[in-house]
């Protein structure tokens, strides 16, 4: 547990539930542990929009998620990729203090660690195996923006819908996803008319109920065979270049 006391904890008197972190080795951790702030971001939080200065590098810890989002030209936000404990957003790619180029939000609050950028570069420069390990896995996160791209282009909207609901539920480990229609829609690129027959087809044949703001998964087997195979995709890129990072739903 974190110390009670007023003052910050230090990143080394915590454990923080980011895979990411996680895999770094422990002298690397070291060098941005000191820097590591815990911290609790609500449902619907915007961490950045486009043109921000990026200046904080935040890590999704436990259940907690955080999605990019692209606004159209006529004014809806599409969500393109979730990121949880197995990732992190803000000037992970890039080298930061660099304008935000989307909407970056918390989708399902809960903790993160916060570490601004300037000591992220810093311990780059001092530890190579640290630089290798954020620079594979931007990799990563380009593989699924790339693998998102494709999906959009040739699957239906039901594999779709079953494929956004998958992911969030590998990410909080939990069959209740905490997702509305309109968010999956947003997710999708929809209208909300779109993703509300299809979750009415999903309960019509018992793979999951709704909940005020949440969907409960109730046959993730069957839910998985109407999905597309992009996130088996992307977690087989991550277990080849990040082995042991992406959220293992078992």
């Amino acid at each position: 547990m974190p110390p009670t006391s007023s003052s910050a904890p230090s990143g080394d008197e915590i454990s923080f539930e980011s895979n990411l972190l996680r895999a770094l080795r422990p002298a690397d951790f070291a060098l941005i542990a000191p820097h590591l702030t815990p911290v609790e971001r609500q449902s619907g939080e915007l961490l950045y929009k486009p043109r921000d200065n990026v200046e904080t590098v935040y890590f999704p810890c436990g259940p907690s998620l955080a999605s990019f989002q692209v606004t159209n030209v006529d004014g809806n936000d599409v969500e393109t990729i979730l990121i949880g404990r197995e990732g992190a957003v803000g000037g992970i790619v890039s080298a930061g203090n660099l304008p935000a180029y989307c909407r970056i939000v918390v989708k399902f609050g809960g903790p993160f660690a916060q570490l601004p950028v300037v000591h992220l570069e810093a311990a780059k420069q001092r530890s190579p195996s640290l630089r290798y390990l954020f620079a594979r896995y931007a990799d990563c996160l380009f593989a699924q923006v790339f693998q998102s791209t494709a999906c959009n282009a040739i699957h239906s909207i039901e594999q779709r819908t079953a494929k956004w609901i998958l992911a969030a539920m590998d990410r909080t480990g939990d069959h209740t996803v905490p997702l509305t229609h309109e968010e999956l829609a947003s997710m999708l690129g929809v209208g909300r008319s779109y993703t509300s027959r299809v979750i009415q087809v999903f309960k019509a044949d018992g793979l999951l109920e709704t909940r005020r703001g949440a969907l409960v998964v109730r046959d993730r087997e069957a839910l998985h065979a109407r999905s597309c195979l992009c996130n088996a995709s992307v977690k087989e890129h991550f277990d080849e270049v990040l082995r042991g990072v992406y959220p293992d739903p078992d």
